[in-house]
């Protein structure tokens, strides 16, 4: 993992955003205007130290479930590369499964007073019982014959165990870490001085702000761990005792599941998911004052970017009018909450097209 974080700096040494005297060029200007890289920023150092900044902050703050057994390497790099490319995609949705994890390895600490390494590791799948499926959900581990066992054997892994499983440390972690700090540092260095910044540039920026919040959300999740480890009584599991997930189904758990939580802790998931991502879309608006090649372009940069802004706080409103709802049945009526949902369902649905629509745009004029 470092040795691909130092490469990838080793590569970049002149693609990082740094503060230099002169701003950049008018769009309008020839190339060969900029060829003294002391003076002005060459177009191609832009665009390489971003897209790998952007590379770097999203493959390190990605961190898988356990694979199913038997997986080839082949199978487990698609596979962290399909998470790399959702977070890509839609950052926040990575920043809401990080916040569920987060918020269940504090009620793994509460209730069944399991470490930090412990709960992260129970709820990406690293206990398996004897049998080979998972053992990760609340039923199992208060089940009245076996859950005391499971319980006592969990708790008897050491941590240290646990993280010598992890393929990333501190060190690692602290580099990608470092990167995604660097880069947002010297941005606002530039706009501190006073010096141009590139639409690119802002759109790398909202990528590592809300990667270093993933990065810190799973700061003792184990990184890339590709077997699990075997604890508990020897006799197999019954598949009553999933709830959303039946451990019995599958030798692995999902590569989004969570440790099932109340309404509470989910209406509170999709408020930092949320916020999140309307802080991704607010740093797109901090490039309101840019000059353009053009007046559409420039407005239609402002338009996307409060777009993607204004749509997570839309959809934690649904969410929210929906919780109420529910919560009120009993004064508003079925037929009141029916409505209230169906509503709030149509509005989230009915926005979502003009969501990645307007992202999608955004990373055109980015790149143009």
């Amino acid at each position: 993992m470092i040795l691909l974080l130092v490469l990838v700096h080793l590569l970049n040494k002149n693609g990082t955003a740094v503060p230099v005297t002169i701003p950049l060029a008018p769009r309008s200007s020839t190339a060969n205007s900029c060829d003294d890289i002391n003076n002005c920023r060459k177009l191609f150092d832009i665009v390489w130290g971003c897209l790998v900044t952007i590379f770097t902050c999203t493959w390190a703050s990605v961190h898988p479930n356990v694979p199913p057994p038997g997986q080839s390497w082949l199978a487990l790099f698609l596979h962290r590369l399909k998470m790399m490319l959702i977070g890509i995609i839609a950052p926040e949705l990575m920043v809401g499964f990080a916040v569920r994890q987060f918020w269940g390895v504090r009620i793994l600490a509460k209730e069944y007073g399991f470490s930090r390494t412990h709960g992260f590791f129970f709820c990406m799948g690293g206990f398996v019982s004897s049998t080979g499926y998972p053992v990760v959900t609340r039923k199992q581990l208060e089940d009245m014959e076996h859950g005391p066992e499971f319980l006592k054997a969990i708790k008897y892994v050491n941590a240290e165990d646990i993280a010598d499983k992890s393929k990333g440390d501190a060190l690692s972690k602290g580099v990608a870490l470092a990167q995604g700090l660097w880069f947002t540092t010297q941005c606002f260095a530039r706009l501190h001085q006073r010096l141009a910044i590139t639409e690119l540039e802002f759109a790398t920026l909202a990528f590592a702000v809300v990667n270093i919040l993933i990065w810190l959300l799973w700061w003792d999740k184990p990184l890339d761990v590709q077997r699990p480890m075997v604890v508990g009584p020897s006799l197999p599991l019954g598949p009553h005792w999933g709830y959303n997930y039946y451990p019995l189904l599958s030798t692995s758990v999902p590569s989004f599941w969570s440790f099932p939580m109340g309404k509470n802790f989910q209406l509170a998931t999709v408020g930092v998911t949320a916020l999140a991502g309307s802080v991704f879309g607010a740093i797109h608006c901090a490039a309101w004052t840019l000059e353009f090649s053009t007046a559409a372009e420039m407005w239609i940069w402002r338009s996307c970017s409060l777009v993607i802004t204004a749509f997570p706080g839309v959809c934690f409103l649904a969410s929210l009018a929906a919780f109420i709802a529910s919560h009120w049945q009993m004064i508003l009526g079925t037929s009141s909450e029916n409505a209230i949902v169906t509503v709030s369902a149509i509005g989230f649905f009915g926005s979502f097209p003009i969501y990645i629509a307007a992202r999608l745009i955004l990373v055109v004029l980015s790149l143009s």
